[in-house]
């Protein structure tokens, strides 16, 4: 099927605001996307999905739209989102535009006449309690915050709630006529030319029926279970992509469905409505958050199993979306890696291991030159709210340590993922003549894609290697997952279609294995030099290719 395009496809997610500027003023925007295509292009990638782009006061990085039909001016111009697709699409790229719908800015027009009044034809575009004298209509938590998902307004003595800061208001999903602006929206842009959206946080646009308490034991509570894959979730997207599939069938819809299980992935990409062609679940990048964030013990056996299980999900008929990196993310090479002693070798590893698994995969912009974690040393480093508010609740309300405090910040913060890209070793990281919106990381003079093009030995260079591999071979594309055992501290699987096998078996440690893989086939990729199969170095990978009689 014509539409089906996005299975073969390497998705590259940009956020625009760190990619490249173009003009000097510190932000990164669409004509610096523009400039990088071809870079893009050499890469071997398919798609470009676009962060929200929207205009907003960027108070939570553009996930708070004050107007869907423009762009933030930091950005640029609608005509400059229309030469981008042009451009990328002269070179076969497709544009996957964010579309973030379960919530606005407060600065949206709709939110300012609705706060305004209860008359405004948009009062009822978002979710309101009346003033009755308790504290607040109900007793949920933002997990954003750790503050009650409601905000008082004077002008008519109610509250409107939001799942994530005060400055979201969630939008009323029950109501047809916002619904309807939906569709607009959706509608406009694919006019323009893109080719899909990844739904933000979709599977939460429905809520319990009445916004009931949650166990009066404590005082406030994240209440996902209210909030998430509630039953009328899956009508909205299923009438939503009816409207959109009539005009414009080849759309597609990438889903952002948090806590979602083998089950709920099934219904809302192959069940009896259709409703998402991609999904994305959370599963194995969040095995390891602790408490608020924190991360513990990294558990490799976990991790296999996790991965193993979405693999082989009823029988491989469910199509996943594989990515080990994106903005809401650390980079990958410092969570899964060792970015000081092996990551070279650790980028290369998780590369591979990544992208010659079964399903459409996306790459988060940097990770292709193993990028790391930031090493701020001072919290006004920081941009991020998430971050901020882990830092001042821990310091300000507890009295914690400060050193550990940004310890753990330096494993988790989002920032990781959103400061800017590395293109050589000039000021800034070549990012921009002026002073970038967030500080660059301090290792841009070794780390950096101009010191990367045409080393045949680099991670870049690799990468296009492993594209190019995978789009050559359907085995890595259609073939069945299988789970093999070469014990403690090695992922492995075998790709099998037809008549051809293909092995990846990878060290995830930091110490060399004995490993007795001789005769395995034609070796097709590795990221060590040579061909001692009885023993696996540090983070080495290697790939084998078999012909089945």
């Amino acid at each position: 099927m014509k539409r089906m395009w996005y299975r073969n496809a390497v998705i590259y997610e940009i956020f625009t605001r760190s990619f490249y500027d173009s003009n000097g003023d510190g932000i990164g925007d669409v004509k610096g996307i523009i400039e990088k295509l071809d870079y893009l292009d050499n890469l071997g990638i398919d798609v470009i999905w676009l962060t929200p782009i929207y205009a907003s006061p960027n108070e939570d990085a553009g996930y708070d739209v004050s107007d869907y039909y423009q762009i933030n001016e930091e950005y640029g111009v609608i005509s400059d989102v229309e030469l981008l697709i042009r451009e990328a699409h002269k070179r076969n790229i497709k544009i996957i535009m964010e579309l973030v719908a379960n919530h606005t800015s407060i600065e949206h027009m709709w939110f300012k006449s609705a706060r305004k009044s209860k008359k405004s034809i948009y009062r009822d575009f978002y979710i309101w309690r009346d003033n009755s004298g308790d504290e607040y209509p109900n007793n949920w938590m933002s997990s954003r915050t750790g503050k009650p998902v409601w905000t008082y307004v004077e002008e008519t003595d109610s509250y409107y709630f939001h799942l994530y800061t005060s400055h979201q208001p969630d939008l009323n999903w029950r109501n047809e006529e916002l619904r309807k602006e939906i569709y607009k929206i959706i509608k406009f842009w694919l006019n323009k030319g893109v080719d899909g959206f990844r739904l933000d946080v979709i599977n939460k646009i429905s809520k319990k029926e009445g916004l009931p308490d949650l166990d009066d034991s404590v005082p406030y509570h994240y209440a996902e279970m209210y909030f998430e894959n509630q039953p009328l979730v899956h009508e909205y997207i299923h009438n939503m992509r009816k409207e959109i599939l009539n005009e414009y069938p080849d759309c597609i819809f990438m889903g952002q469905t948090s806590g979602i299980d083998l089950d709920q992935a099934y219904e809302y990409t192959l069940g009896e409505k259709e409703q998402l062609d991609l999904f994305l679940q959370f599963e194995l990048t969040d095995m390891d958050k602790g408490p608020e964030g924190r991360l513990k013990q990294f558990d490799l056996e976990k991790f296999k199993d996790i991965i193993f299980k979405w693999q082989d999900a009823f029988d491989g008929k469910l199509w996943n979306t594989i990515f080990l990196g994106s903005h809401d993310l650390p980079r990958m090479v410092s969570h899964y890696g060792d970015d000081e002693n092996y990551r070279e070798k650790s980028a290369k590893m998780l590369a591979t291991v990544q992208l010659f698994l079964r399903g459409t995969q996306i790459i988060y912009m940097g990770d292709e030159i193993g990028m790391t974690n930031v090493n701020y040393k001072s919290i006004d480093d920081y941009n991020d709210n998430r971050t901020k508010n882990f830092y001042y609740k821990r310091i300000n309300e507890r009295n914690e340590n400060e050193e550990k405090v940004f310890m753990d910040i330096h494993d988790i913060s989002r920032d990781n993922a959103r400061y800017p890209i590395q293109w050589n070793d000039s000021i800034h990281g070549g990012f921009s003549s002026g002073k970038p919106w967030i500080k660059e990381n301090d290792n841009y003079e070794y780390i950096n894609v101009e010191s990367q093009l045409n080393d045949e030995n680099s991670i870049f260079e690799y990468y296009k290697k492993l594209i190019k591999i995978r789009k050559s071979e359907r085995t890595l594309i259609e073939g069945k997952t299988t789970r093999l055992n070469y014990g403690e501290g090695i992922i492995a699987y075998r790709r099998i279609y037809n008549d051809i096998s293909i092995d990846v078996i990878a060290n995830f440690t930091n110490v060399s294995k004995r490993i007795d893989i001789v005769g395995n086939g034609e070796r097709i990729i590795g990221n060590y030099d040579g061909e001692n199969y009885q023993e696996l170095k540090p983070y080495e990978v290697v790939v084998f290719k078999n012909y089945i009689c």
